[in-house]
This record gives C-alpha cells, sequence and structure tokens, in this order.
C-alpha cells in the first residue's frame, strides 16, 4: 500500500508549521544534491525543545536568529530548555554548539553519538578521512577518486564547526516529559552508533531522524573502525522494532514529508535491501570489490561527497552477504579485498554454512 502524506508541502524556510498539539516543524537548507533537513520545536512549558540543529552554515545561522526572534515574540516565552540530537551527522548536529552557547540550554544525546562526534572531529581512535580513504583503498577504489575525497578533508569539521563540551546521555528506553507529553527514546543502529528517535505514545508521533525516511532510503554503511560490522543487520533489526507501533503512527522524518504508514515503509525498506543483495551476489559470480561494484549499485554518476556514501554502503551489503554465508572474501596479491558467491567457490574448499544472524 502506498504511503499517506498528510501535509502535502512543507513549511518555508524561518517558517514554524504546527503539526501537531505542541509539535511544530522546521525546514532547513542543506549543501548537498539532498537539499533539506526536517527539524522539530516541541513546547516545553514555558519554553521550548529543539530536535536537532542543522548544518553549520551562516544560512542555517540566519534562520535560527529569525525564529528565536520570533519565539521571544510569541506569548509562550523564548527559553530553549533543551537540545536534542538524534545522530552525530553534521546535518543534526552543526549548530548545536552554536545555539547552546546562544541559549544555555543542554544538548541531550546517546553517549555513541556524542564520542563518536568527537572522534571524527578530532580524526581519533580510527576516525576520520586517513582511515576512511586506507580503506576505500583496501576495497578497490582507485587513486583518482581516493584523491577527490582526500581533498575534502576537514567536510566534517565544516559541518560542525564546534562541539558540545557537555551533555546530558540518553539512553534506550528513556522517557522524557516534554510539555506535559511523554516522549520514548528509541535508540537504533546501523546509520549510526546510537542514534536516538523518539516516540510518543499520547500524541502518536515518531520523530525518525535518519531511521525511517519516506522516500529514499538511509545511507547503511561501514566504518573504517569497524570494518566487518554487519551494519546492514543491524539497521534492518533495528526498524523492525517500530513495527509493534500503531499503524496510526505519524512519522516524522528528518527528510521527506511526514507520513503514515510505518509497517508497509519497514517492508519496503526489507526488500530494497534484498534486492540489493541479490544484485550484488549475482555480480559476484568472478572476484569483485567494493569499489567494482559501484556501477552495479549506483547508475548515477557519483561526485566525490556521494562516492564517499556509496563506497561506505556497498561494504555494508556485501559485509551482510558474508555474514549470510553467501559470499566469501579474500585478499588478493596486491592486498586489494574481492568477494566471490559462495555457490562458486572450488568444490576442494568445502561447502559454507550460512550464519544463523
Amino acid at each position: 500500500m502506498p504511503l499517506d502524506y498528510p501535509i502535502a508541502a512543507p513549511p518555508a524556510a524561518c517558517e514554524i508549521f504546527p503539526i501537531a498539539t505542541g509539535v511544530h516543524w522546521l525546514r532547513m537548507p542543506l549543501p548537498f544534491a539532498l537539499d533539506h533537513i526536517n527539524l522539530w520545536l516541541l513546547e516545553d512549558g514555558a519554553g521550548w525543545t529543539i530536535i536537532d540543529t542543522g548544518f553549520g552554515l551562516d544560512r542555517v545561522k540566519e534562520c535560527w536568529l529569525a525564529i528565536l526572534a520570533g519565539l521571544t515574540q510569541g506569548n509562550r516565552g523564548s527559553r530553549i530548555t533543551r537540545i536534542i540530537i538524534t545522530h552525530f551527522h553534521p546535518d543534526h548536529l552543526g549548530l548545536a554548539a552554536w545555539l547552546q552557547e546562544r541559549t544555555a540550554a543542554a544538548v541531550w544525546m546517546t553517549v555513541g553519538e556524542y564520542l563518536t562526534a568527537h572522534a571524527v572531529w578530532h580524526e581519533v581512535g580510527g576516525h576520520g578521512n586517513p582511515a576512511m580513504l586506507r580503506q576505500f583503498r583496501a576495497h578497490g577504489l582507485d587513486e583518482e577518486r581516493c584523491v577527490a575525497l582526500e581533498r575534502r578533508s576537514g567536510a566534517y569539521n565544516r559541518g560542525v564547526p564546534t562541539l558540545p563540551q557537555q551533555y546530558r546521555r540518553l539512553f534506550d528506553g528513556d522517557e522524557l516529559c516534554i510539555g506535559g507529553q511523554r516522549w520514548q527514546v528509541r535508540v537504533g543502529y546501523g546509520h549510526s552508533p546510537e542514534h536516538a528517535a523518539l516516540y510518543s505514545p499520547d500524541l502518536g508521533i515518531l520523530i525518525s531522524g535518519d531511521m525511517l525516511l519516506p522516500t529514499i532510503s538511509t545511507n547503511i554503511s561501514v566504518f573504517a573502525v569497524t570494518p566487518e560490522a554487519d551494519s546492514l543487520a543491524d539497521y534492518l533489526q533495528s526498524i523492525d522494532r517500530y513495527r509493534a507501533l500503531p499503524p496510526c503512527t505519524l512519522v516524522l522524518p528528518s527528510h521527506g514529508l511526514p507520513f503514515h504508514g510505518i509497517a508497509e515503509r519497514v517492508d519496503a525498506l526489507h526488500a530494497h535491501h534484498e534486492d540489493r543483495l541479490r544484485l550484488l551476489e549475482e555480480n559476484c559470480r568472478t572476484p569483485r570489490s567494493a569499489a567494482d561494484l559501484l556501477p552495479t549499485l549506483f547508475e548515477r554518476e557519483l561526485d566525490a561527497h556521494q562516492t564517499m556514501f556509496a563506497m561506505g554502503e556497498a561494504i555494508a551489503h556485501l559485509n551482510r552477504l558474508e555474514h549470510a554465508g553467501r559470499v566469501t572474501r579474500s585478499e588478493e596479491s596486491d592486498g586489494r579485498i574481492v568477494f566471490l558467491a559462495s555457490d562458486r567457490l572450488p568444490a576442494t574448499r568445502g561447502s559454507l554454512t550460512a550464519a544463523t544472524d
């Protein structure tokens, strides 16, 4: 069944759009092909809770200044009571420290997102551009595209100019009271280390962040610090938990329009990723690297920014196939990692038993 979109168009820049009791929708620009992010303002007694902050751009700061000024003129007060960050990616965390400095509000995050933000920003502990490039070279990415990615060094820091130095830790299962409404923290995996979505049983609303998007599939990548991670299985298991929510739940995603139809969207995402897995498995009839398979997964031309996500996505799907026993990995004489469909292995190698995960 198709998804139901109860609101036909997004708010204009700097507009505060009421979407449910005490819940307001903001939309901010992004400097990518995906050109927007949805942010949320929740009425919180005499103040407001912010959900995600946008990318660290001057025009996004200008939008926030206009919004904060508009709140001052309202009759509910202008105080920001807290800033909740779903995950560490720059379009979500970007202006958290800037807003925290302006409003004195505490930043709330899971520990995995807070510490990963600091590790990526400082390029330590296996995070950052150098580690990513070593991983991509090992998976067959050619030097020309690696050099293009190297020129993007510091991109995360440009999107997140400063980091919060203190935060309030969120745990899976926490229940927050915001404006008299209950909001449950739902931690998910695969897209980022400990992504926090928020569900209000009182309002029938899920603020899904990037875990559940209506028309595009969330990027699922494997990072250099966890090279054999089964990120795709982690993600699919996480979104399966949303099936237990009432069918009438309104999903507020970070990109695209609010929608009804959680079960239908979860089913579609499972089908989409299984199609990708079958396609890759079929194309591993001869040993193939992740970079070899980029044209198989992505027919369009990819810029450097898109190549970064595409490589992470290809590795994630190949790791899923390996964990399921559908491909096996090996290392070529030049150090390049390649994958071969398990039914193409020589008989002398013996059979592989599929994983049960």
